[in-house]
């Protein structure tokens, strides 16, 4: 049974939650167009690097239904936070990565962040909106948001990657994700768990 939760700030959680929702989606296509700078820096093959997509798309896909029953089981904004500390750290950990098989890990940990933190945003949405035009139009803005973080990766990882360093493309979600999981508890109300 899920419960609907008045939000204190309804503009400012939604906007939180949509603003994580676009930091998960850009990580799918933002590491894309560094690969190439990845393979020549870690002096890996174009196969090899492959895997740093890889790695994300396989646990991010794969543990999404686990991530929406923890969120079920231990709260939605609880894994919400967890999910987003995860992610981060692995972000920072990928920048950080000596190697090739150490930033494969650090992506596949970003992936099971992003498998958390996807289905409790979601879930916050819904829970918390009220029903009606709010939540048909916040839910709208979900789906607008994920197709432009898609989009916006390319872009946003090209301008990165030229003028900086690829490891930017991992650290860009660092101060993001960590600013995220910190205003959650004081912008999003804590709906009861689903058992």
């Amino acid at each position: 049974m899920t419960t609907t939760t008045t939000i204190r700030r309804p503009d400012a959680a939604l906007a939180l939650i949509l603003a994580v929702a676009f930091m998960v989606v850009l990580d799918f296509s933002i590491v894309n167009v560094a690969l190439a700078a990845i393979e020549r820096e870690l002096h890996s093959d174009a196969t090899a690097v492959q895997w740093v997509i890889t790695a994300y798309a396989i646990t991010f896909g794969g543990l999404l239904v686990l991530g929406g029953r923890l969120g079920d089981l231990w709260g939605r904004r609880r894994m919400f936070v967890v999910g987003l500390v995860l992610f981060s750290l692995a972000s920072l950990a990928g920048g950080l990565a000596p190697a090739l098989p150490v930033l494969v890990l650090a992506r596949a940990f970003q992936g099971v962040g992003a498998a958390i933190v996807a289905p409790a945003a979601l879930s916050l949405v819904t829970t918390t909106v009220p029903e009606g035009p709010a939540r048909t139009r916040a839910l709208g803005f979900y789906g607008a948001t994920a197709s432009i973080g898609f989009v916006a990766g390319l872009v946003l990882g090209g301008i990165l990657v030229q003028f900086l360093d690829w490891r930017a493309v991992l650290w860009v979600n660092v101060p993001i994700g960590l600013a995220a999981a910190m205003l959650t508890p004081v912008l999003v109300p804590a709906p009861e768990p689903v058992l």
